[in-house]
């Protein structure tokens, strides 16, 4: 069975202890932040912004396809009583 890996909260408290006020420490945060930025970049996620913009784009495109799906039933309604 494979050991899990602690919560990189956990890691980063116990580095930061060890570290306390040294000089190496603020060294340790850039490099740190480098590595978290880094991993983030590599996942396939969008900033919030785009996220937003999509999210509005999509309500609107719903919209858009219940007011042609209602016009389509009148339409359809129209031909069936002629």
């Amino acid at each position: 069975m494979a050991l899990k890996p602690p919560p990189i909260g956990e890691v980063i408290r116990q580095v930061s202890d060890l570290l306390g006020e040294s000089p190496l420490r603020s060294e340790a945060d850039r490099n740190a932040r480098a590595l978290l930025q880094s991993a983030l970049r590599r996942l396939d996620m969008v900033s919030r912004e785009e996220f937003d913009a999509q999210t509005e784009i999509l309500a609107r495109t719903q919209a858009r396809v219940q007011e042609l799906e209602a016009q389509l039933e009148s339409l359809s309604a129209e031909l069936d009583e002629s």
